[in-house]
């Protein structure tokens, strides 16, 4: 199997998919594991902007800056750079989808799929709330992190 590499796709790439990232990339480290590990969004309005300040504030709640983490979109390239493409949501699910080459080498799913119980589900995007939905998500990126870290061979 080729070391894996996991992107995560949200909409603009400034709340879910950087903290999906960053929750990957700690419980990778305290693993001791090395994985690359992306974000993107499957729409162009944050290319280039840092995570929103409510996602950045939650990641160093519990140590890990993101504040350098700057947003893109996907791009086709990442259909064969990465083994796994994990969507917040059903309808950036369908985006991945319809940009997809005929074949694309990566895995693609729902992140949540990673958490038992919750396949098929999307992750609620907290940019319409408030600080407590960005914890809500870092609950759920995490899980999903572990999940995905669970399903690797040893």
């Amino acid at each position: 199997m080729a070391e894996p590499a996991v992107l995560f796709v949200c909409l603009g790439n400034i709340c879910r998919s950087p903290l999906a990232e960053a929750a990957l990339r700690h419980e990778a480290a305290k693993a001791g594991l090395t994985l690359t590990v992306d974000s993107a969004g499957t729409a162009d309005y944050h290319v280039g902007e840092p995570p929103d300040p409510r996602a950045i504030r939650t990641a160093a709640r519990f140590g890990i800056d993101i504040a350098n983490y700057r947003g893109r979109q996907v791009e086709a390239a990442d259909f064969t750079r990465f083994t796994h493409i994990y969507a917040a949501d059903h309808a950036n699910l369908r985006n991945l989808q319809r940009l997809a080459p005929h074949s694309p080498g990566a895995e693609l799913a729902l992140l949540l799929d990673l958490v038992a119980g919750r396949a098929g589900e999307g992750l609620t995007d907290p940019w319409y709330g408030n600080e407590d939905g960005f914890l809500d998500t870092w609950a759920d990126v995490t899980a999903a992190a572990r999940g995905f870290l669970a399903k690797l061979p040893r």
